[in-house]
């Protein structure tokens, strides 16, 4: 199979519109990313959601990490709804740090309102990503509550560094149209699946 050019791995849109991104390994996709990418399009008043399959997150061990192609098939699959796309950009653009990722998209994508999408687990340990106050200031980013990681993270370093610029969950719908620095941390997910409690032990997925 060819590799897919720079277009065809940045999914359609159009200027204006208002695009939540969903990184990840996706090892396996699984019902919650579904779950959080549903919830995020209605509280954020989002036109669609990307997943952003990554080769391999620099933060975690990949030694048990599926074919890229195989879990963007998988997460076809899952998705199954018009307004989430699969892209696999990371790996036709040749990056694994998510602040490439975004200054990558911000500079061929200028039109679109991207909105980052994140768990509570995830701004828990925000402050060892590459340069994440760099990727605060390009673009918001909305923290899906994951209990119990609510506590943990909203007294974690990027947390309280940026605790100024949080918008009140209320006013969530206007996230994507705020200028940066901007966060807010939505509550009311009920659904705490996750990639690594359906994998085995061999690193198989689960089918069930």
């Amino acid at each position: 199979m060819s590799q897919p050019s720079t277009a065809q791995a940045i999914p359609f849109h159009t200027n204006g519109m208002r695009v939540g991104l969903l990184g990840g390994s996706f090892n396996p996709p699984h019902a919650a990313h579904r779950a959080i990418s549903l919830f995020a399009l209605k509280r954020l008043k989002l036109d669609r959601i990307w997943w952003l399959l990554t080769p391999g997150n620099p933060l975690k061990d990949n030694g048990g990490l599926h074919d890229l192609g195989e879990r963007a098939e998988a997460a076809r699959k899952i998705a199954d709804d018009p307004r989430i796309d699969i892209s696999c950009l990371e790996a036709v653009i040749g990056v694994r740090y998510t602040v490439d990722t975004i200054i990558h998209l911000r500079r061929r994508v200028s039109g679109v309102h991207f909105v980052w999408i994140m768990g509570a687990d995830n701004l828990a340990q925000f402050h060892r990503w590459k340069d994440w106050r760099r990727i605060a200031s390009e673009v918001p980013i909305a923290v899906i509550d994951r209990p119990p990681q609510s506590f943990r993270a909203l007294a974690a370093p990027a947390a309280q560094a940026l605790a100024r610029y949080r918008l009140p969950e209320n006013q969530a719908a206007r996230l994507a149209d705020q200028h940066t620095p901007a966060w807010v941390f939505l509550t009311g997910m009920k659904l705490n699946l996750s990639s690594t409690g359906l994998r085995n032990s061999d690193g198989s997925w689960r089918t069930k």
